[in-house]
């Protein structure tokens, strides 16, 4: 550490938690000494009905939420397909093809023909993209 002036000196507040806990009613009550562990409040009977239900509850939230969002994201997809079809949606296929030239030649140009996996050669060696 480094040192100080001779004559400065700190001054520290000292926090007593236990009058701090006193003066708290609600501390008292989360941090009191009956608050053990759960497993020595409860039988194991009433440990197992209580992780049993909270846990069919959880399932229960999860597979909602879960067929909510599945549906929301098929929803959007088939959005987009009728966008695409009714022509609110159009490609510009020649820059698809011109961004794929692109990205084979920098492919080409980065990777080592030994590392390459065959699917990956076969793909780069492709002379012209077709949109399926």
């Amino acid at each position: 550490m480094a040192a100080r002036g001779a004559g400065a000196e700190d001054s520290f507040n000292v926090l007593d938690l236990a009058e701090y806990t006193k003066k708290q009613p609600w501390w008292r009550k989360v941090f009191a000494p009956s608050s053990g562990s759960s497993a020595e409040k409860y039988n194991v009977a009433t440990q197992l009905l209580i992780g049993g239900v909270t846990g069919w509850c959880t399932g229960f939230i999860f597979q909602k939420v879960g067929k909510l969002a599945a549906t929301a994201v098929g929803g959007g997809f088939f959005l987009l397909q009728i966008a695409n079809h009714t022509g609110y949606i159009k490609v510009d296929w020649k820059l698809v093809e011109w961004d794929m030239n692109k990205a084979k030649q920098q492919l080409k140009f980065h990777s080592n023909d030994n590392k390459m996996s065959p699917e990956m050669k076969s793909r780069v060696g492709k002379k012209q993209f077709q949109p399926v």
